[in-house]
């Protein structure tokens, strides 16, 4: 089983600029992103957030968003693939980067779990 990352942002250069940030430690980490409506616009794209699943080469998917209509958009589209995917709802920049380093670790997933409760949005 192998584990990757998705970010999922209102706004096309957070999700796009991120994984620059996170292959900095995480390089063989697979991260795939869904930024900004379909015409680059501040918002969600359902479309998007599925082929930023299907690009993703890994057999899971660690989902990380930045507002509650992404959220809802990734539920949704949670529903729709194939792919197992996990949703957290932690700080996104700062969750995205401590699954990146722990899961380029070699780290499992219930560790990674554990290291991300603490940066839970409550």
């Amino acid at each position: 089983m192998s584990l990757g990352i998705t970010i999922v942002s209102h706004v096309y250069e957070v999700a796009n600029g991120l994984p620059r940030l996170l292959t900095q430690v995480a390089k063989d980490v697979p991260i795939t992103t869904a930024g900004g409506t379909e015409d680059n616009d501040v918002g969600t794209s359902m479309e998007k957030i599925m082929n930023a699943f299907e690009e993703n080469d890994a057999d899971e998917i660690l989902a990380f968003y930045d507002l509650g209509s992404a959220k809802m958009n990734l539920e949704m589209a949670i529903e729709m693939t194939d792919k197992k995917v996990h949703l957290y709802d932690v700080a996104l920049i700062e969750g995205a980067y401590t699954a990146a380093t722990l899961l380029e670790a070699g780290v499992d997933l219930q560790e990674v779990e554990k290291q991300l409760e603490p940066l839970k949005i409550k």
